[in-house]
């Protein structure tokens, strides 16, 4: 495969509309390996994965990500992405062996397998941030660009317009995905906003350029012509950032008697990564020193809680 994903972000020169639109065809081919997708689950997994990485690296920055999921009444069940502002994002779904007969329009039939009712919620979390902001709108067509459309008019307020497309191959490999999103401004006329919706709706499907050879920045001159100034040009890549410490701090989430209870009967325990498929084993001397990391820490609380219950206690009443 040449080609190599990368974002492109811009602006109208009058400061009116902001384009992003990125070719991510290797990311979601990536994702078709990892996770063994068929073609319908493909597209939908590629999708969601494309829209996550043009609302993250347009809403976040420096460290911060962004988790959407799309929970649908289709074939392929839940959908899991994550993304963050420096262009890496990762994803999983419910079923993966998907594959579903064309639509009218001999597409694949993203109703049928992402569904027509449901949620898509996306979750935004900074460095130490302990209460991410999460917002959700209902689905409105399952095709999941409109959805991503709704959800930025509805939830944070921005009129804006989303393309997702992926092609898959009749092996289930990606040919080509991409997308591009189109936020409007403050200052854009309705008769500016109604021509490039004329523009937009007169273009062919983001997958379609990108099988003709143009690239992101094609895309974007395309809406706006030579009416463009290019901002930024970046790398996107699918990339999970699992840990055997993740785990770790996972296992010691759990229950104290059902982490015992694996100490005493499994005498391990082997974790999987549901972002990669990386799988983590943790022998029963691991176990059993998160076992006591965990015992030791809630007598700690426990101490401290005491401790401050008491000082309550002797504190004069004050009247």
């Amino acid at each position: 495969m040449k080609t190599t994903d990368y974002l492109v972000k811009s602006m109208s020169k009058d400061g009116k509309f902001r384009a992003y639109a990125v070719n991510a065809t290797q990311l979601v081919e990536k994702a078709h390996e990892i996770h063994d997708t068929w073609s319908a689950s493909s597209a939908a997994l590629g999708r969601t994965m494309i829209g996550t990485l043009l609302l993250a690296t347009a809403g976040l920055q420096g460290e911060a990500g962004m988790t959407v999921k799309i929970q649908g009444n289709g074939s392929v069940g839940y959908i899991v992405a994550d993304g963050t502002a420096k262009g890496t994002v990762k994803g999983y779904m419910g079923n993966p062996h998907v594959n579903l007969p064309s639509n009218d329009k001999g597409k694949i039939d993203f109703a049928g397998a992402v569904g027509t009712k449901g949620i898509l919620s996306v979750t935004k979390m900074a460095p130490g941030d302990k209460t991410p902001y999460t917002g959700e709108v209902n689905l409105v067509s399952g095709e999941l660009g409109d959805d991503f459309t709704y959800y930025l008019a509805q939830s944070e307020q921005i009129p804006s317009a989303v393309g997702l497309s992926v092609f898959v191959n009749t092996d289930d490999s990606i040919e080509v995905a991409g997308g591009f999103m189109i936020q409007v401004m403050p200052g854009a006329s309705d008769e500016e906003i109604s021509k490039l919706e004329k523009t937009l709706k007169g273009m062919p499907l983001v997958s379609e350029m990108l099988r003709d050879g143009d690239t992101p920045e094609d895309i974007l001159h395309k809406m706006f012509g030579d009416d463009l100034k290019i901002l930024d040009k970046m790398p996107v890549r699918y990339e999970c950032d699992c840990s055997k410490q993740r785990f770790a701090r996972a296992l010691e989430s759990i229950a104290t008697k059902d982490l015992k209870k694996l100490i005493d009967e499994d005498h391990h325990a082997e974790t999987v990564c549901q972002f990669c498929g990386k799988k983590y084993e943790f022998s029963e001397d691991e176990l059993q020193l998160i076992y006591d990391k965990k015992v030791a820490d809630a007598e700690a609380d426990k101490e401290i809680a005491e401790k401050q219950q008491k000082e309550d206690k002797d504190k004069p009443d004050q009247k």
